[in-house]
């Protein structure tokens, strides 16, 4: 039975209520279940319920269609989804393949596979839930980070679950022109196939799905970060460049290579203090007798223009001044059992789904952190890395973590953006290791994990950095470098650190990080001092020939920080990606959505990185409709043309719009 209820569109079919409803311009919301009514509002990726939009709802008989701008959606006979654009043009349409239930053609199947599947699980008001769609001949981007060469889509199985290095956020991004979000935190996975697309989780009580239409790449983005979210303004430090290595061992030691960097004139906007600094796991708190005197440190940084960032994790261990008081709060993480987590040393996680366990952690960070000036934190261990990630075996306050587990990285951002915006902080930003729909919100900058040190890691990190932007997530960079392995006295590591390090300066935060060999050992046997240290980790660590080539694109940077803060304010006030598609910003051209190695920085930057071991050119395309300018050699190249570019170990392929930027240089 169909039905309309203010501007929402419902179908009663046996147990199944479905319910569709405009959710921003141009899109709906839709949802399903199988309990008497759908379930209010979750706070999952999309921002609370708009003011109610009017939309034009049509029920004939066993057939509706509801239309909200450019975006019309039809229920069929047979139950079956279909949406169209503005131009009548099918953008989207559910799998059905029902013997029982003719299909809009009057056909039907012996298959009985369904557009959305509920299975109960036993003893339970949850479901396993399948939703398919018929494939279609299109291009898919965006769903987070992946660790994967592939920046299109189609064709693969992507995981939705976070782990170390992957960030699942499943917003996807079609070349026919809609955008779609799988709003449920629950462990599953999505394979955009060739016979089907289908979504699938493993524990949830309803379908709940958001849908836009619109004519470019950029509307629908903006669509989506109107519904989800956007990123406050970065602040001024964070497009500069970034110090950090595994790490400094001593007040002091971090306090030289401060000092050296300011001595040689290099231009430095955050130093960063790693993770077992700390007297145990969930103090939060300076261990003394390293880090003596956090006030000077930060007084005397804040002297030189440099920010200290310092890492936060959300783990506790038995030996912490807080493991009893949040053990009897309820403020950490169970097992199915009941039990605690013990591993890694008798640590187990914050839960911090619970926002009574946020306010708590917040108030340790404040007392003794924040109060000494630190305004930008490490948000460490967000997956979080239980073991070998067994979903099925851990609970939170908010529930199973097999049925909301995706959300526990939005809700660590969560806590450090509320607990520093009740401080009156603006433009509020935290590095952290995972994200979900959402985060972006709460001031997440996500960086791509412990990723390895090679050239196969760096084209992965390409294909991570612009499908993140695309699912919504504009602050993004990587451990320049990469974090596992990297000898600095090895001539092959070398080559890929200055490869990196010429792509990372056109990335959306610029930062050096990693765990570099040869190790250094422990500086005592307790507290902060047990932990060993990697290698130096600073531009002139690597020789003359890195340090030179490392010193010219730390000053382009530098150069480059005005229109980079303007890009900013784009993904601020839009939701722009800082790093984009070329297909992003050149539509129209169709040889752009086959270009997979090059990317847009801002409106007027094309960017060529060197992804190969020893390679010293390359093929470039530029974009058609205007002319370019070879940054290194002001050579003009007219667009829609492929041409091989040379590159040098000193130079990365970039190209400027004609016209823009004129005054930026390598000086």
């Amino acid at each position: 039975m169909l039905r309309q209820e203010n501007n929402r569109l419902l179908r009663r079919s046996d147990a199944e209520l479905l319910c569709i409803e405009p959710w921003g311009e141009n899109s709906f919301r839709v949802r399903a279940s199988l309990q008497p009514d759908i379930l209010p509002n979750e706070d999952f990726a999309l921002l609370p319920e708009p003011d109610e939009i009017p939309a034009q709802i049509s029920i004939n008989g066993n057939r509706a269609s509801i239309i909200n701008g450019k975006l019309r959606c039809e229920v069929f006979p047979s139950g079956k989804l279909g949406f169209y654009n503005q131009k009548g043009e099918l953008l989207l349409e559910e799998y059905d393949r029902n013997r029982f239930r003719a299909d809009d053609e009057g056909f039907n199947s012996a298959l009985e596979i369904l557009p959305r599947t509920f299975v109960p699980i036993s003893g339970t008001d949850n479901y396993k839930l399948w939703v398919r769609f018929e494939a279609k001949d299109e291009k898919l981007y965006g769903m987070g980070q992946y660790q994967q060469p592939d920046l299109e889509l189609k064709g693969c199985i992507l995981e939705l679950a976070q782990r170390n290095s992957q960030a699942s956020v499943p917003f996807v991004l079609s070349s026919r022109g809609y955008g779609l979000l799988w709003n449920n935190p629950a462990i599953g996975k999505v394979t955009f196939g060739k016979n089907l697309t289908e979504w699938y989780s493993g524990s949830t009580k309803q379908m709940d799905y958001w849908i836009t239409a619109e004519d470019t790449p950029a509307e629908i983005e903006e669509a989506y970060a109107d519904a989800a979210g956007k990123v406050p303004m970065m602040p001024d430090y964070g497009t500069g460049f970034w110090q950090c290595k595994l790490r400094y061992q001593t007040q002091e030691e971090l306090m030289g290579i401060a000092r050296e960097y300011k001595k040689r004139d290099l231009p430095i906007s955050v130093i960063v203090i790693d993770y077992f600094h700390w007297p145990h796991q969930g103090d939060w708190c300076f261990d003394p007798e390293y880090w003596p005197d956090p006030a000077a440190m930060v007084r005397e940084l804040k002297e030189m223009g440099i920010e200290l960032m310092v890492s936060i994790w959300p783990t506790v261990e038995r030996g912490s001044v807080n493991y009893e008081e949040m053990k009897e709060l309820g403020y950490l993480t169970r097992t199915e059992a009941g039990s605690r987590m013990n591993q890694l040393g008798n640590m187990c996680f914050v839960d911090m789904t619970n926002p009574d366990a946020r306010e708590y952690v917040w108030s340790k960070i404040k007392e003794n952190y924040y109060k000494y000036g630190i305004k930008v934190f490490w948000l460490d261990e967000a997956e979080p890395e239980f073991t070998k990630y067994e979903f099925s075996h851990y609970r939170y306050q908010r529930g199973a973590d097999l049925e909301i587990g995706n959300l526990y990285p939005r809700c660590y951002s969560e806590m450090a953006y509320k607990g520093m915006n009740s401080e009156g902080q603006k433009n509020i930003l935290n590095l952290v290791r995972c994200a979900w729909a959402g985060s972006q919100r709460y001031g997440a900058l996500v960086w791509s994990g412990d990723i390895d040190s090679s050239f196969r890691s760096l084209r992965y990190q390409l294909a991570a950095g612009l499908n993140m932007g695309i699912a919504g997530i504009p602050w993004w960079t990587t451990d320049i470098g990469g974090f596992h392995g990297g000898n600095i006295n090895d001539p092959q590591f070398k080559e890929c650190l200055v490869r990196w390090f010429q792509f990372g300066a056109f990335c959306p935060v610029f930062r050096l990080h990693g765990d570099r060999e040869p190790h250094k050992k422990p500086l005592g046997t307790t507290g902060g001092g047990a932990t060993p240290s990697g290698a130096e980790n600073e531009v002139w660590s690597y020789g003359e020939e890195v340090y030179t080539i490392c010193r010219k694109y730390m000053r382009l940077r530098e150069s480059l920080r005005p229109y980079i803060a303007n890009t900013m304010k784009q993904a601020h006030e839009k939701g722009t990606p800082v790093m984009r598609t070329l297909f992003y910003n050149f539509p129209e051209d169709m040889d752009t959505w086959n270009i997979n190695d090059e990317f847009c920085f801002g409106d007027d930057i094309i960017v060529c990185p060197v992804l190969y071991e020893g390679q010293r050119s390359r093929a470039v395309y530029l974009p058609k409709g205007c002319r370019w300018r070879n940054l290194n050699t002001g050579e003009i190249h007219e667009g829609g043309q492929t041409f091989t570019s040379s590159a040098p170990i000193d130079v990365i392929p970039v190209f400027f719009r004609e016209g823009a930027l004129t005054e930026i240089s390598f000086k």
